[in-house]
């Protein structure tokens, strides 16, 4: 059993919060409430901090949950475990891992009892297999998540039913998990009996009003930033504006509320979900897909997006494999708030925008010809285009004449005509490579893992800023600047490459979302795996990670990361105005390379 120790290092304050899980409430139909006179602005936020001790007789599931926590402080392992309808399999799988001493790892601190509660417990899926847990399948093996709010650590287990032992463990320092439905629940508790919101809508709202209520969460200044406390933000939309409840899942209180502006809309109520067969078809089995000279394998995640793996071209391998970890979401550069969102499958998933169809091929065709394919698939929350509700889409774009190119898209609209949404893209290589950049001399290759805004980069003649290369050839990587002709303005992108380890879980399987929403720098998530001495990377194996910087722009004529909704004979239909990202992938002859 190995454990991950370059990802378990307590210290960092770096913020990511809470957890995310498909919102199935409907918001509200009251437009009565008393939207501020004073629309928030940067310099005047909205911001109502709250520091009250609740009460917590009007809070009994609040109560009951602190209660709980309370007793497992004092019990010999001090692990609150999960009790959300487990079946037997779950509850085996739990108890064998709370009672490994490996999981153990963090649970007291100089003899004092750090607050951990297991969080989920699921199957492992094709895309949890790592070379640790090769021997798994769904009826063997589960994952157990578990949260220590001390330290802010994520650490799960993966279990086998079959020898009734630990397998591998892995620990993400200042990373969350998906909560479970008792904290959502406590969680809606808290906020739709805050005064805070209670006197903004002139009543006490139905918690069945709220959206978004799982989803991650930051604000900037409040113990949710500062101490890295466990927060999420039920929403509540009401005419043109969304109120947002933050509440801190570590102290059982409202941290503030704060208004977005989202626009008007009319709802669109028929959707076509197959959540049965998407699940049974795309998320527990791969898809083998072969065109046009290409190979490669295919999967739904849990909270990863659409994953392909085995992608080679020509019969030379070419990715291990690659996908969209996260969404983070910015509201406020100023206040620095919004949502970390993960996609993934539509059921037994740690996403909050689920898949609603399934995968699907389209030839992809310039002057009537046909250069290529792609695959695709679609992310969308089940009420969008309504404020609050979103509509993400992936697509693996594959060329005749070997070029490539990893598209993620946002179209809207979100919670807020404000926002800057930046995906998260991994990519990791087949082959061992080097890493190069361009300058004014030519290529220079990186010794060591690193980060880079592309912008600042110079390209060469066509358009690259960077190149993965070996002895067999590579890649130049073209950031896109809104020369691919798909609508796209640009991504401002930050890129990192880091080195692949096999022997430790640094995101081959599914991942929790990785970095906090509303950082505007760097630190997006993909920098917590290098390390603080970074390691060398010439002639090794690379992961390359793409992180887009999307404004969104709600303006007449000039909509982009938008949706709405418009009267077409007779009925609204919706409109959206998506702005897609990512490089291409130009091969590079074996010649070419130094």
């Amino acid at each position: 059993m190995k454990v991950s120790l370059k990802m378990i290092v307590v210290g960092c304050v770096i913020l990511l919060l809470a957890a995310c899980q498909p919102n199935t409430g409907s918001p509200s139909t009251t437009t009565s409430a008393q939207i501020p006179t004073l629309e928030p602005t940067p310099t005047d936020p909205g911001l109502i901090a709250v520091r009250a001790t609740p009460n917590l007789a009007q809070l009994p599931l609040l109560d009951a949950h602190l209660k709980r926590v309370e007793s497992s402080l004092q019990q010999p392992i001090p692990i609150l475990p999960l009790e959300d309808d487990l079946d037997k399999n779950q509850e085996l799988a739990q108890t064998i891992a709370i009672n490994d001493s490996q999981f153990q790892r963090y649970i007291r601190e100089n003899g004092q009892a750090l607050r951990n509660e297991i969080f989920g417990i699921y199957p492992i899926r094709p895309s949890d297999i790592s070379e640790q847990t090769a021997t798994c399948n769904a009826a063997s093996c589960y994952r157990v998540e578990m949260y220590n709010y001390a330290l802010n650590l994520y650490t799960a287990a993966v279990v086998d039913l079959r020898t009734q032992s630990v397998l591998t463990i892995v620990g993400y320092d200042n990373m969350q998990p998906d909560i479970p439905q008792a904290l959502v629940d406590v969680a809606l508790e808290i906020a739709v009996n805050s005064p805070e919101v209670t006197q903004t809508f002139g009543y006490t709202p139905d918690t069945k009003d709220a959206v978004m209520a799982s989803t991650k969460t930051a604000l900037n200044n409040t113990t949710c930033e500062r101490s890295r406390h466990l927060c999420v933000a039920p929403t509540f939309v009401v005419e043109d504006y969304a109120l947002w409840a933050i509440v801190d899942l570590t102290t059982g209180t409202l941290v503030g509320v704060r208004w977005t502006s989202v626009g008007s809309t009319n709802a669109i109520t028929e959707k076509s979900l197959e959540n049965e067969s998407i699940m049974r078809r795309y998320c527990q089995q791969n898809t083998l897909l072969e065109r046009n000279g290409w190979s490669l394998n295919y999967i739904l995640t849990s909270s990863d997006g659409l994953r392909i793996s085995e992608v080679g071209f020509q019969n030379n391998p070419i990715l291990d494999s690659a996908k969209l970890v996260d969404w983070h979401v910015n509201y406020s550069a100023s206040e620095g708030f919004g949502y970390s969102d993960a996609v993934g499958c539509p059921a037994f998933s740690q996403a909050a925008v689920i898949a609603v169809e399934p995968p699907r091929v389209e030839d992809i065709t310039v002057d009537g010809e046909i250069v290529g394919f792609a695959l695709k698939q679609d992310f969308w929350s089940d009420l969008w285009p309504l404020p609050c509700n979103y509509y993400y889409q992936q697509r693996y774009e594959f060329y005749n004449d070997g070029r490539f190119r990893p598209v993620v898209s946002s179209h809207g609209r979100g919670c807020g005509d404000d926002g800057t949404y930046r995906p998260v893209t991994r990519l990791a290589f087949a082959n061992p490579a080097t890493f190069s950049e361009w300058n004014t001399s030519g290529w220079k290759a990186w010794p060591a893992e690193s980060w880079r805004l592309a912008s600042e980069i110079p390209t060469d003649e066509s358009g690259a800023a960077f190149r993965i290369s070996n002895a067999l050839g590579g890649f130049d990587i073209i950031p896109s600047t809104g020369q691919f002709a798909d609508g796209g303005r640009g991504d401002t992108p930050y890129i990192y490459v880091t080195r692949r380890h096999t022997d430790i879980d640094e995101g081959d399987t599914d991942m929790p979302t990785i970095g906090p929403c509303c950082n505007e720098d760097y630190q997006q998530g993909p920098d917590k795996f290098i390390d603080p001495t970074p390691e060398p990377i010439s002639d090794a194996p690379l992961v390359v990670w793409y992180v887009p910087q999307l404004k969104n722009d709600d303006s007449a004529g000039a909509e982009y990361c938008w949706a709405k909704t418009i009267l077409e004979n007779g009925v609204y239909v919706p409109v959206d105005y998506p702005c897609p990202s990512g490089p291409m992938f130009v091969p590079v002859n074996p010649a070419d390379v130094p």
